[in-house]
């Protein structure tokens, strides 16, 4: 099977969570949804929920699937579902440089790695 990167599309107020990368150098400085790799024996949601965690500091319930698989690299896949904030938290930039929420009319014009790219009018759908 392939290798599978989970993404949050994380949705408050209407307006989507997005972190700008601080490494590796080839990608510092652009954009994404939170994520990363699914663990062997664990599941996408399960994966998300402990992904936002670690580099949010945050608990999210997860939502439904956003878009289609999205191939990278070395054969993985990416696979964003939707999420939403559980409790009063107040997310943290721990592994990114910064974060920030956009609006719909903000999507497209965000600095995205070119996987998240591929999302705009997915995310934009979920936002609309």
């Amino acid at each position: 099977m392939d290798r599978v990167i989970v993404g949050a599309a994380i949705v408050d107020d209407g307006r989507l969570l997005v972190g700008q990368r601080a490494h590796p150098d080839d990608v510092a400085g652009l954009w994404e949804l939170p994520g990363g790799r699914v663990e062997p024996g664990e599941s996408e949601s399960d994966a998300l929920v402990r992904e936002c965690s670690e580099e949010l500091g945050v608990e999210v319930t997860v939502g439904e699937r956003v878009g289609s698989d999205v191939p990278l690299p070395g054969g993985a896949v990416l696979r964003i579902h939707s999420a939403v904030l559980r409790g009063d938290a107040v997310v943290q930039a721990v592994e990114h440089k910064a974060l920030c929420w956009v609006g719909v009319d903000e999507v497209a014009a965000v600095d995205w790695l070119p996987a998240d790219r591929v999302l705009i009018p997915d995310l934009e759908a979920l936002l609309g």
